[in-house]
């Protein structure tokens, strides 16, 4: 009789966004052959913070939280991205997020090095009163870790101007009667009453709506008639979906945190969008449309899809259902690195993160200069402004994939890799 054990092989660790963005970088950095010490430099990230900070809820008791905020490079000048409260929040999840910005600001040719953090938490159980003390009590922790020619936060997962405007506010009683007035641009994404800029508030989306048209254009292809599926309905999704239905394609289906629902004749956004106000941000039960499984989300039948939500949403277990033949990232590292190899073998198109939802950080540097400069600038200059940056970007990053036969991303991160190791080149490396 034998007395054999069975040993159950270990299971493979899912990805995480770190691995994906640095096998991102890694590919495109071969691709240029990037200075072997630049490489070193862009690996990892310049500081990292962790805040524990006690807060008092509203029944009298303390909580403690858990914030972050990773700065990854300013070769370019200073740090710049969201912050972000949800639960999916941690050190790894920032790391990631802040060398993708660190790419987007740099693709879009914009004075900025890239950052991201948040806190880690679930805001829908909390009330608006212990929301601002635990962002106040967060800026106040972060003290001179952000400033405006430092470090400049702005709105991103459940976070928006109204979270700004404490962030600003509190930041701005640190200081001297006499320097607060210049330190209103420590955040962008305000509200347009306390120094916001007008647009802010649908500048990623529209430019997501922007890149689609753009490469419709370039393709002799018109959006009219068009089926558009958006996950994540937002911000970002319901702009992207506001402006693709104002020329005339059609959402035939939408996911949220809630559920997903869908319709091939055609779900009118602005009736979703206010049928959600009125249910708690939820899609869920919207009369013009069935409740369908999520997990058959991506598969539904049509020509765009636009993922909006969270990070690795599009992965090697449903890349191969996928109808689309465009997907527009209107998410930060909605598709994973497996999933991605799926999808280009299957000739589908991916208008890349760092080009395709940039238009929120453009958006923010136009309000940055605005304060900076004492400046009102208006929403149709915005726009313009907004569109011709976008507009030359993306001309750049459709001219380097054609001309060396390479993909959409892989092209967007050689360009933006590009412009930062010239800079430390220029510089050299103290001392």
């Amino acid at each position: 009789m034998t007395n054999e054990q069975t040993v159950e092989k270990p299971k493979p660790l899912k990805r995480g966004m770190l691995d994906n963005v640095l096998e991102q970088f890694n590919s495109a950095a071969d691709k240029i052959d990037l200075n072997p010490n630049v490489r070193k430099i862009l690996s990892i990230t310049n500081t990292e913070i962790i805040i524990h900070f006690p807060v008092r809820m509203d029944n009298g008791e303390v909580e403690v939280f858990t914030g972050y905020r990773v700065q990854h490079n300013n070769a370019l000048g200073p740090y710049k991205g969201g912050l972000r409260y949800h639960p999916t929040v941690d050190i790894d999840a920032a790391r990631a997020l802040a060398m993708w910005m660190t790419w987007k600001t740099s693709l879009a040719g914009l004075p900025y090095g890239g950052a991201k953090g948040g806190i880690q938490i679930d805001p829908s159980i909390y009330s608006k009163g212990e929301l601002e003390r635990i962002t106040r009590r967060f800026t106040y922790a972060l003290g001179e870790n952000i400033g405006p020619e430092h470090d400049i936060p702005a709105p991103d997962v459940n976070t928006n101007d109204q979270t700004m405007a404490w962030i600003a506010d509190t930041y701005m009683s640190t200081k001297s009667t006499s320097e607060r007035s210049k330190n209103q641009h420590v955040v962008t994404g305000k509200p347009v009453g306390s120094g916001g800029l007008e647009g802010r508030d649908r500048a990623t989306g529209y430019g997501v709506y922007l890149t689609i048209k753009f490469w419709s254009e370039k393709n002799n292809e018109t959006l009219k008639g068009k089926k558009f599926i958006v996950q994540g309905f937002g911000n970002v999704g319901y702009w992207a979906a506001h402006f693709l239905e104002n020329e005339g394609a059609l959402l035939v289906g939408v996911q949220d945190a809630f559920g997903s629902v869908q319709n091939q004749k055609g779900i009118t956004v602005e009736d979703l969008f206010n049928y959600g106000k009125a249910n708690n941000g939820s899609i869920v039960g919207f009369p013009e449309a069935s409740a369908m499984e999520g997990k058959d989300f991506f598969a539904l039948d049509c020509d765009i899809c636009i993922p909006a939500a969270l990070g690795n949403q599009i992965t090697k277990d449903n890349a191969r259902s996928i109808k689309a033949s465009l997907i527009a990232e209107g998410a930060n590292g909605p598709t994973d690195v497996e999933g991605e190899k799926i999808l280009i073998e299957r000739g589908i198109t991916i208008i890349p993160d760092i080009m395709c939802n940039s238009g929120g950080v453009i958006g923010s540097y136009f309000e940055w200069l605005q304060n900076r400069n004492g400046e009102l600038w208006q929403m149709d200059e915005i726009l313009e402004k907004l569109e011709k940056k976008l507009r030359t970007t993306f001309k750049k990053v459709t001219a380097y994939s054609e001309e060396n036969n390479i993909d959409m991303r892989t092209a967007a991160f050689s360009i933006a890799i590009a412009r930062i190791e010239k800079a430390y080149i220029l510089r050299g490396i103290f001392p």
